[in-house]
């Protein structure tokens, strides 16, 4: 007997007050509030207003859950369609089958709806949740731990994985003979433990990065992905769930790898410093004592949030931290802002356009390259206000 082994739950669901709580889904939800929380501070170092984090989850959770269920069932469609199919089942998400790739994309609506509704740049909130979001995965990869799902091949590792055979007849219930939970044959390797400290890891190498590198324009999240789906290939030629194959190969296997080049491509191309934002109706001079109160949560008032953001500078948003006042545009700042992804201004505007696509140009080229002219960073270390 391998006493190293790892075990399994025999339980997935619970009863209280007739009703069922599932851990797939205490698990995702979870994952979920540890994800927003994380983002929320991100997002409040950029100077977006308190808990817009929140306006962000309404909209990209339900887009995300329903994105990951219809890519499950695009790629496994016969477990719920066909011969021998159940449609109905295609409602049953506390059962699993929630394609990590549909959930991104589906949030990504959300978040996009969210961002437009908040007047907010998209990329504000896929750089914010970066590292956030595979915290999230890790935690939700424990789902299928209770489940009993998603293990990998046999193996005779100390860490293998006991299995139990889930009783079809009371779904969430291991099969129980003699007062006995039945388990499987032999250990599987563990792939839901393999993911979760990978997505881990994940989580941690974009914050870091991030915070060292000040990566702008969707880039720390091109960065998660990359990561992410790095892991994700060599996992997924581990489990022996059931999947479809092109060429041998299961298919989640060529989409990670589709992805991780997409990724690439755009962690290449774009480039750009991180965008940081205050309202639109910033105080571009000191406050009157009738206003005060109106900047940005001095006092201890409570930060209002604003209809409308613009894009600023890090040296004009750090000035605004401090004295609630907003400083004129420099040409170079300008540069920065427009490099960020700020519309450019308008060409009335005595800091206008006129130079500034030279500007442009020197700062996207400066921002393409990390410390001490290496390239891949969007700017130097990160400075005093740069707590990810």
């Amino acid at each position: 007997m391998n006493l190293a082994a790892i075990p399994s739950p025999t339980t997935s669901v619970w009863h209280v007050l007739g009703l069922p709580v599932r851990a797939y889904a205490l698990c995702i939800v979870l994952g979920i509030v540890v994800a927003v929380l994380l983002m929320e501070q991100r997002l409040r170092h950029r100077g977006v207003a308190p808990w817009a984090s929140l306006d962000m989850a309404v909209w990209a959770v339900p887009f995300g859950i329903l994105g990951a269920r219809v890519y499950h069932l695009i790629t496994s469609p016969q477990d719920y369609f066909g011969a021998g199919g159940d449609p109905i089942r295609a409602f049953y998400i506390w059962e699993g089958g929630l394609g990590i790739w549909g959930a991104v994309a589906g949030g990504a609506v959300g978040a996009w709806i969210a961002a437009r509704q908040l007047g907010l740049p998209f990329a504000i909130f896929a750089d914010s949740l970066a590292p956030a979001l595979p915290v999230a995965q890790a935690l939700g990869r424990f789902g299928n731990w209770f489940n009993n799902e998603l293990y990998g091949k046999a193996t005779t590792l100390p860490w293998g994985l006991r299995v139990h055979d889930m009783d079809t007849s009371n779904p969430g219930h291991a099969t129980v003979i003699d007062g006995e939970a039945v388990t499987k044959a032999g250990l599987y390797h563990p792939t839901f433990l393999y993911e979760a400290v990978w997505d881990l890891g994940v989580g941690g190498l974009v914050w870091w990065l991030d915070r060292k590198y000040k990566f702008g324009r969707g880039r720390a999240f091109a960065l998660y992905v990359m990561a992410y789906t790095a892991g994700r290939c060599w996992i997924e030629a581990l489990r022996i769930d059931e999947a479809n194959h092109i060429f041998g190969i299961r298919l989640n296997v060529f989409t990670a790898i589709v992805v991780f080049l997409l990724a690439l491509a755009y962690f290449l191309v774009v480039r750009g410093p991180r965008a940081y934002v205050v309202p639109e109706d910033a105080p571009d001079a000191p406050l009157t004592p009738a206003a005060d109160g109106a900047g940005p949560g001095e006092d201890g008032e409570p930060q209002r949030a604003p209809k409308s953001y613009q894009v600023v500078s890090e040296s004009r948003f750090e000035a605004y931290q401090r004295t609630g006042v907003l400083p004129p545009d420099t040409e170079q700042d300008v540069a920065l802002e427009v490099a960020a992804g700020a519309h450019p201004h308008d060409a009335a505007d005595p800091a206008g356009p006129a130079g500034v696509g030279e500007a442009v140009l020197a700062t996207g080229a400066a921002a393409g390259t990390g410390p001490e002219g290496k390239s891949g960073g969007d700017a130097g270390p990160a400075g005093k206000n740069d707590e990810n």
